[in-house]
């Protein structure tokens, strides 16, 4: 058995908390990164996008908006719904019926803060599942104090980074620099700063990068190439 380097892995989850796809990748690059075991080291980061920068506060109706945004009609939405369901059910998703999408900046802005306390990974999923499984409306302030405490955040903490401005300018920034590196569509799942692989893939597609990426560092060749 190999052993793994000293230096993990470095891989960057850019995503929305209410991107489906996205809760599909995270789930499937976490079982890889199980697969994979103690012969890869990993150092997992979320990074913020937003599919809908400028959706309102409140919201608007989901079939509305996936509707005038994708052109899809009632039919193709539930098509795509039944393909979500069982591509979910596969990496133990329950994507449950949901009424309306929501702004995510705020989020993003806990997520960023969670990230220095440790608790990033923990506070994605717990969001994600609040939203796809749970139905909750994670643009609430007060909802996602509480789904922060559940993640072992102080919740009064919580609250009062989201009653302020705190970190906007620190996620806008990063959302600013994965656009600009030509990002425009999530789950981008970013090795080393180097390899990208789009959408919710299955678990052997993540794996395989990791084990070649794991590689091709061991045989001393240059990710750049």
């Amino acid at each position: 058995m190999h052993e793994p380097s000293a230096t993990p892995i470095r891989i960057d989850f850019v995503s929305d908390v209410v991107c489906p796809w996205c809760a599909i990748g995270l789930a499937s690059l976490e079982e890889a990164i199980a697969r994979v075991g103690d012969a890869v080291a990993v150092e997992l980061h979320v990074q913020p996008f937003e599919l809908n920068p400028a959706m309102a506060p409140e919201g608007e109706p989901i079939d509305e908006h996936l509707g005038r945004k994708y052109g899809l009609s009632p039919v193709q939405l539930e098509q795509n719904r039944a393909r979500l369901r069982e591509r979910g059910a596969e990496v133990g998703i329950d994507f449950a019926a949901r009424s309306r999408i929501v702004n995510t900046f705020d989020a993003h802005r806990l997520l960023h803060w969670a990230g220095s306390e440790g608790r990033q990974l923990d506070l994605k999923r717990a969001l994600m599942r609040a939203y796809f499984t749970d139905g909750e409306d994670v643009s609430d302030v007060a909802t996602l104090a509480r789904i922060a405490a559940t993640c072992g955040l102080p919740e009064a903490d919580a609250a009062a980074i989201l009653a302020s401005g705190a970190f906007t300018d620190e996620v806008r920034a990063d959302e600013q620099a994965y656009l600009r590196a030509g990002i425009n569509s999530v789950p981008a799942i970013i090795f080393e700063r180097q390899y990208l692989v789009s959408g919710g893939q299955p678990v052997e597609v993540f794996e395989n990068v990791l084990r070649q990426v794991a590689a091709r560092r061991e045989a001393g060749i240059d990710p750049a190439k």
